[in-house]
């Protein structure tokens, strides 16, 4: 039902306000307001989309870092679907990741692919001719792949250990685990496998590659990520009839007299029944009121890992593939963004992304590009005396949560012990790491119990299979 169909309906109306206009926070805006609920969404910035997000440049339209989805996501696939955008963002027909690896003396090129067989039979041929690896590593990554895939989510215990080690005691080498493991935890997890819980890379494992065939398939926005998560997403909060308002940032919450929530920005006040924060969890640890939460300041020690990409226009094309990944460089992820971008005149525009980018997020912009032009022409033949239109580059200092062993006693779920009040984020409870998909199921589950509390249905939101 949607917030017009209410109030056409003669329904009593409830109202939210919803603190934070990315995805976890559009998705909870949505989630209340179909369900009839009078919602206000305040964001501080001047566009939707949180962190991932375009701006221009020029004549360019660039995203500010290079976001995939994988798809099993199927919360985020749930969001495309729900403003209009899957067309813009589809999926591979199948798994193919090429893999570019030059550190030996002549480059060598590798392939992720699936075939159309049951899991783990789906990864079967691509792990056996996997050239990046020796026979003996292959056979081992198959061993622990089955045990991996025996490992119970819902084990507590898992969130206690690092992957590195579990790798290692798997019989894991150095090299596969640089050459396959954390070519893809890098990706998802924005944390080596040493660095990243054990609980939270099984999940990533489990779910892409050894659920179903077809679940780790990427995809990613043909066009800007803006026209995504703001253009789209603000048409479709303005059909279900929220207020958008950006540039309002707020600063605090707090009870009324009456019992409800006021919510206090520079330029006012609004009163209602029900607040979702969906912010960083420092600044949800600013906001939320003493007693909120057991142990508000835990959310303090939840660390947070940068991503710094790299822009380069060249003046001609170099890359043929829409993407690849690389081993024995500092580069990790490429991709063509030329079309997405607007980019005209026969030149060519690469993101190159970079994760886990502790010691590199506040380098100069020159000694950037003096480091990472030369290893692209290395990568890239084709770049090798091609001009460089622009280079520049765009930094998330604290793109993510830090996955570390540890960190899921730490994520609070939607509920605080105040009524009324709710969490969403992807750095909360979700089970899964930093990721889109982890933004839009905090937004389904604090939208969920907030309806849940106030007897409203929940069948229109995302809901997980069981």
């Amino acid at each position: 039902m949607t917030a017009q169909e209410a109030q056409a309906d003669g329904v009593a109306r409830r109202s939210a306000v919803v603190v934070g206009g990315g995805l976890a926070g559009i998705t909870a805006a949505l989630g209340l307001a179909d369900a009839g609920l009078n919602v206000t969404l305040l964001e501080g910035r001047p566009r939707l989309g949180g962190l991932a997000f375009s701006f221009r440049r020029g004549d360019l339209t660039v995203d500010n870092g290079q976001h995939v989805y994988l798809r099993c996501c199927t919360a985020y696939r749930w969001f495309l679907d729900r403003v209009d955008g899957a067309a813009l963002a589809p999926l591979q027909d199948r798994l193919d990741v090429p893999v570019l690896d030059v550190a030996t003396p002549s480059p060598r090129l590798g392939r992720l692919r699936r075939a159309g067989l049951p899991v783990p039979l789906h990864l079967a041929r691509s792990l056996a001719t996997y050239p990046h690896l020796s026979l003996a590593e292959r056979a081992k990554v198959g061993r622990a792949a089955l045990a991996l895939k025996a490992l119970d989510l819902a084990d507590p215990a898992l969130d206690d250990e690092d992957f590195g080690s579990w790798l290692a005691r798997h019989g894991q080498s150095a090299r596969a685990i640089e050459a396959l493991w954390d070519l893809v935890g890098i990706a998802t997890l924005n944390a080596v496998a040493g660095d990243s819980s054990l609980g939270l890379a099984a999940m990533v494992f489990k779910t892409g590659l050894l659920s179903e065939p077809g679940a780790a398939d990427i995809g990613w926005a043909r066009v800007p990520l803006g026209d995504l998560h703001d253009r789209l997403a603000r048409e479709a909060l303005d059909k279900s009839g929220v207020r958008t308002e950006l540039r309002a940032k707020v600063a605090g919450i707090s009870r009324t007299d009456e019992g409800s929530w006021r919510v206090r920005t520079d330029s006012e006040e609004i009163d209602a029944e029900t607040i979702v924060l969906a912010v960083p969890q420092r600044e949800a640890h600013e906001l939320l009121p003493d007693g909120a939460l057991d142990a508000k300041d835990q959310l303090l020690e939840i660390g947070t890992a940068p991503i710094l990409n790299l822009h380069v226009i060249y003046d001609r094309k170099v890359l043929r593939q829409p993407f690849f990944a690389a081993l024995g460089t500092p580069v990790q992820w490429v991709f063509d963004r030329t079309d997405a971008s607007g980019l005209d005149g026969g030149g060519q525009y690469l993101a190159v992304s970079q994760s886990i980018a502790h010691n590199e997020i506040d380098a100069p912009v020159a000694e950037l590009r003096e480091r990472y032009l030369p290893e692209l022409e290395r990568l890239l033949p084709a770049a090798r005396g091609a001009g460089v239109r622009d280079f520049f580059v765009t930094r998330e200092r604290t793109a993510t949560f830090a996955p570390t062993p540890g960190v899921g006693r730490l994520r609070p779920g939607p509920r605080t012990r105040a009524p009324g009040l709710y969490l969403a984020g992807a750095w909360t409870a979700t089970g899964w790491p930093a990721t889109m998909e982890s933004a839009v199921r905090s937004g389904a589950a604090a939208a969920r119990a907030a309806l849940g509390t106030l007897g409203r249905p929940q069948d229109h939101l995302f809901e997980e299979a069981a």
